[in-house]
């Protein structure tokens, strides 16, 4: 009897896929080959063809697929160079996976995204990796400078904090930038959410990038909109709909219990009582309370 089957595709340049095993833990184990021929020299930078040899095996994880885990298994390729006296060799570097990291490039796009809006131990727990592996994934994008040579416009920028631990007001932000097609850029990630820090990342980016961006999504700290209000004046500020909500959800919570309180004391006890519950159904969506919610 046949398996039905579908493909999917990586999302990775320059790669040949050898093999695909399913582990009996459920994850996939894909090995792949890199498809270029060339690297360049570690000492005078130029291109080299001679290759060498290949490095041991490396196992990186990647995005899922169907919701089980992913990883990448190759051995990087190594060239020798002709030019340099001493005729060094360098390992080609692939702009799929950083050296010494323990995931891909694209994966550690997605652990940025998912950390939006919560924390860096819940993504943890979320994705089964250990705390320092996540927190490593932002630090290294702390560290990194953007390469604004890539866009060509910038449309939408977004703004928003990661909160390293829950319960603690120790934050980084995540810069954005929603692109002409949809996609979802990160430029950048940023060591705090201090005014001055902002200030200065918006002041980075080049001016024929800047007139590109018509909107701003961010939450309603000050900072932040005091920073945009500063260097990008021409560029409208619109509030993101998590927060709008919550600020909304929290005046509208704090309104029943005065009532409920209100409630107490001018209604009999047995009337009272019908009332207990009710926190529930003044929380969903009127389309979904049943008939003795809507009562």
């Amino acid at each position: 009897m046949s398996t039905a089957q579908i493909t999917v595709p990586l999302d990775i340049p320059d790669v040949r896929v050898l093999q695909t095993q399913l582990t009996e833990q459920g994850e996939f184990i894909i090995t792949v080959e890199s498809t270029l021929s060339s690297a360049r020299c570690r000492q005078c930078g130029r291109e080299m063809r001679k290759f060498h040899g290949l490095d041991d095996w490396i196992t990186v994880r990647h995005l899922p697929i169907l919701g089980r885990p992913v990883y990448l298994r190759y051995r990087p390729k190594r060239y020798r160079c002709e030019d340099c006296p001493d005729k060094p060799t360098t390992t080609q570097q692939l702009t799929w996976h950083e050296a010494n990291s323990p995931q891909t490039t694209a994966y550690d796009t997605h652990l940025l995204l998912q950390l939006v809006n919560t924390t860096v131990e819940d993504v943890s727990l979320k994705e089964r990796l250990p705390y320092d592996v996540v927190l490593g994934v932002i630090e290294r994008c702390i560290a990194a400078q953007v390469d604004w040579t890539r866009y060509t416009a910038l449309g939408v920028l977004g703004l928003d904090e990661i909160a390293l631990k829950k319960g603690h007001r120790d934050f980084v932000v995540i810069v954005t930038a929603r692109l002409q097609a949809g996609h979802i850029a990160i430029l950048g990630v940023l060591p705090d959410r201090d005014k001055a820090t902002v200030k200065r990342f918006l002041l980075g980016i080049p001016a024929h990038l800047g007139k590109t961006i018509h909107t701003l999504c961010t939450d309603m700290y000050e900072g932040y909109l005091h920073a945009v209000q500063e260097v990008l004046s021409h560029v409208r500020i619109v509030i993101d709909r998590f927060h709008v909500a919550q600020k909304y959800c929290d005046a509208a919570d704090a309104v029943r219990k005065q009532e409920l309180k209100r409630l107490k004391q001018e209604l009999p006890k047995a009337d009272y009582q019908q009332l207990k519950g009710s926190l529930w159904a003044f929380r969903k969506n009127q389309k979904d309370l049943r008939p003795d919610e809507q009562d």
